[in-house]
């Protein structure tokens, strides 16, 4: 009955509009029951239901416009007063502080969320707190604030936007790929996936911050290890588990599992791990003290016996050597 169902609504969906629904997406490989709680940008849950309708206007237009976002500047001339940055507008780059001699991080909320979630003053403040950057906060939430199966849906062509938006900018300034690094983190690890890929995979770094599980398991538009130079994931809520709220498998060069990837110290829900992987993640940039072992199996993550060479996560320098599967553990307390 169920497949029926979903047969059903996929026929319908393409009968009503022009824009593919990826089938994928429906399919919800089995590993998620038909009604999951997720949480939005501030930690709060909200029920999904991972077989609800998609908003096709919607889809439509983001389809239309997959550029339609904010791109909004900050560098250490600027810390906490954006400046917006418009594609095919050379003035708004031009008339900026972005400067093509410093790197330049890209970060990316998920579901339910904005500019002002946490996520991005937390990664924007300690990259400027180490050195000259120019950090571009992506606001996504025309789609990002709509249902999540509508959102998931959407996540490729905003994720094109921000390519064709990174490769306008690069030929207004001259600043080169090999200087960006993207970061997503939930459905903005996918998002940051398909603008490496709308790039040819030219970009230096894409960091994908537990990247989301629920119908992305089995989907072809996923962060994989091909949308960048190097491609590395953090995992600290995997979705082989019920009511995970991340993928618990391998999508980059290299995967790292803080404390095995599911449970993490100090959390007693799946929110509180999920959002630990952007906390992590900052606080590597801020210290880089955080060290990996190479680990030859996925039964080595999980049972902490992981005894290969150790490698700091979150830096970059892992371009050329780490590449694999990684477990770090972290205190109880850690990052709070």
């Amino acid at each position: 009955m169920k497949a029926v169902f979903l047969c059903f609504l996929v026929a319908t969906l393409y009968t009503a509009s022009a824009v593919p629904v990826n089938q994928e997406f429906l399919a919800n490989d089995f590993k998620y029951p038909r009604y999951i709680s997720f949480p939005d940008g501030d930690g709060k849950p909200h029920t999904v239901d991972l077989e609800q309708e998609v908003d096709v206007a919607l889809l439509e237009e983001i389809n239309r416009n997959p550029a339609n976002n904010l791109y909004l500047l900050f560098t250490r001339r600027n810390p906490s007063s954006a400046q917006t940055l418009i594609i095919n507008n050379e003035n708004s780059i031009r008339n900026s502080n972005f400067n093509r001699n410093h790197p330049t991080v890209v970060i990316v909320h998920g579901w339910l969320s904005n500019q002002q979630t946490d996520i991005n003053p937390t990664i924007r403040n300690a990259y400027l707190g180490q050195g000259e950057t120019n950090v571009i906060v992506l606001d996504w939430r025309r789609l990002a604030l709509s249902d999540y199966v509508t959102a998931a849906n959407g996540v490729p062509a905003v994720g094109r936007g921000l390519g064709q938006f990174i490769n306008f900018l690069s030929s207004v300034t001259g600043a080169n790929l090999n200087t960006f690094h993207l970061v997503g983190f939930s459905l903005g690890a996918h998002l940051v996936g398909n603008a490496g890929r709308e790039l040819r995979g030219r970009v230096a770094r894409v960091t994908a911050l537990d990247p989301a599980g629920p119908l992305w398991n089995l989907n072809r538009n996923r962060v994989s290890s091909d949308d960048g130079v190097y491609v590395e994931a953090i995992h600290t809520d995997g979705g082989y588990t019920v009511g995970g709220l991340g993928i618990g498998r391998n999508v980059a060069n290299a995967d790292f599992y803080p404390n095995g990837g599911i449970s993490m110290p100090g959390c007693l829900t799946n929110i509180c791990n999920h959002n630990n992987a952007w906390r992590y993640f900052a606080s590597t940039v801020t210290r880089n003290h955080l060290v990996a072992n190479l680990c030859l199996t996925s039964l080595q993550v999980s049972t902490d016996s992981c005894r290969g060479r150790q490698f700091p996560m979150g830096n970059a320098d892992l371009r050329k050597s780490g590449r694999g599967m990684f477990r770090v553990n972290t205190r109880r307390n850690y990052p709070f």
